[in-house]
């Protein structure tokens, strides 16, 4: 028997990532990429956080993310702000055009849903998302 889980899951990134470029442009939503809704997502749960945080929820870089931040800011979806109890510090907060793109992307983010597990039952999507955790939580011990 040959193991290929992590082939298997890099495949399986790569065509989510193409699904949800399409399902973003048959919507004619060029706001934002893949990169950024994951962002935007974290962003919408709990804003005025900082870059550090914001790469431990979303598992980029913090040179990666610094890049796509500056993109993000100079296409209004994100502001850099002074923490006020902390001058040194920088919190990102979401612009009214972002704030505006929520409900955009939990559709589209429901659509991805219903593709992934098409055909599973409920105990079968409940196994697989226990497992990818248990996963994630192996992967995360290396970083």
């Amino acid at each position: 028997m040959t193991i290929q889980g992590g082939h298997i899951i890099s495949q399986i990134k790569r065509l989510g990532d193409r699904i949800f470029g399409r399902i973003l442009a048959d919507r004619d939503i060029d706001a934002f990429n893949g990169a950024q809704g994951r962002i935007l997502f974290v962003l919408w749960q709990q804003e005025h956080i900082s870059l550090k945080e914001l790469s431990d929820k979303t598992g980029l870089a913090p040179t990666t993310l610094t890049s796509m931040i500056d993109r993000m800011e100079a296409s209004d979806l994100v502001s850099r702000v002074p923490d006020r109890s902390d001058r040194r510090k920088t919190l990102l907060t979401l612009t009214e055009k972002a704030k505006g793109l929520e409900q955009d992307y939990m559709e589209i983010s429901s659509d991805m849903t219903d593709i992934f597990y098409a055909g599973f039952t409920e105990e079968e999507i409940l196994q697989c998302e226990t497992l990818l955790g248990r996963i994630h939580e192996n992967l995360k011990q290396y970083v």
